[in-house]
């Protein structure tokens, strides 16, 4: 795995052809890979009314990577974060974009209309080979690992403390494979919990310590 920014661009090549699980905008659900990207954007970019999918599609056509599974951020892309676990033999790489300034607690909604917006984007990639049922397994790990690292840094809203953003995205690939399994108990799940928790979690504080320093008097 290799990272490439050249903003407004971070490019994670996988590689080799991956198998990727997604809900990102513009190759949700399964699909094969060998590169996942982020884009970088100003609110300025994206007016209420404009076909986003389309927008980003375009991009992906112009920079040559049309079948990459891409990813939406306002976060400044040098603030990316990576975190890499190896637990029994498998390894998990995270790379992870992370802001919360549009942060929400869970089975709660707060009025942001007229804000800015950030989120939490990250990608998991793993060196063993998955079945698709175990690529699921893996998907919900990194989702609770990312949800852990951000109630660790106590991010209150209105609501309670923020579990995650609105318009979060989580990317996770592997080598097609037979592996059924990927849970808590085996050496996957461990790999990728460690290595979400670890992006996720230093991201968040970078941020929240650049809020601090702003509120500042």
């Amino acid at each position: 795995m290799k990272l490439h920014l050249n903003r407004p661009w971070l490019e994670m090549d996988l590689g080799a052809c991956h198998r990727v699980l997604s809900w990102s905008l513009n190759a949700p659900g399964f699909v094969n890979a060998s590169r996942i990207i982020w884009r970088e954007v100003r609110n300025a970019e994206l007016p209420p009314d404009m076909d986003v999918s389309g927008w980003l599609q375009g991009q992906l056509r112009e920079k040559g990577q049309p079948d990459a599974v891409a990813m939406l951020t306002s976060r400044d892309l040098d603030a990316y974060e990576t975190a890499r676990a190896t637990v029994d033999g498998v390894t998990a790489t995270c790379v992870a974009t992370v802001g919360l300034s549009n942060g929400e607690h869970i089975g709660a909604r707060v009025d942001r209309r007229g804000k800015h917006w950030g989120t939490i984007n990250l990608a998991v990639c793993l060196d063993t080979a998955l079945g698709d049922a175990a690529l699921i397994e893996t998907l919900s790990i990194a989702t609770q690992a990312r949800t852990a690292a951000v109630m660790a840094v106590s991010y209150r809203l209105p609501t309670g403390i923020a579990t995650g953003t609105g318009t979060d995205c989580i990317a996770v690939a592997a080598p097609a494979g037979q592996a059924r399994f990927a849970g808590l108990h085996t050496p996957i799940g461990e790999a990728v919990g460690r290595a979400v928790y670890d992006a996720i979690h230093t991201g968040a504080q970078v941020w929240m310590n650049k809020v601090r320093r702003r509120d500042d008097p």
